[in-house]
């Protein structure tokens, strides 16, 4: 009796051992596949960035063309009323 319980007792550790392996594998597969998640919103976020860096430039630079022309047509108002005052006073 006492190999037969020895027998059982080491395959009673062995089924614990094997559990124990296959919840670490469960475990490590569940991680992997987080890890993954994460990697792939972290990738969109950076496309996002930079989408939005680029739409950012380009309203950047039409705020700049506009207050450009802004200062162009307010230069050229300045002209005609000085010329229409100038008309105006012969």
């Amino acid at each position: 009796m006492p190999a037969e319980k020895t027998l059982d007792q080491a395959l009673a550790e062995l089924r614990a051992v094997i559990g124990g392996l296959e919840n670490a594998v469960d475990m490590r597969i569940e991680h992997q596949r987080q890890n993954s998640e994460v990697e792939g919103e972290v990738r969109r976020v950076h496309e996002d960035r930079a989408q939005l860096a680029q739409e950012l430039d380009q309203s950047q630079f039409r705020a700049n063309r506009l207050e450009e022309v802004n200062r162009e047509v307010s230069r050229r108002l300045v002209t005609a009323m000085e010329t229409i005052r100038a008309v105006l006073d012969r």
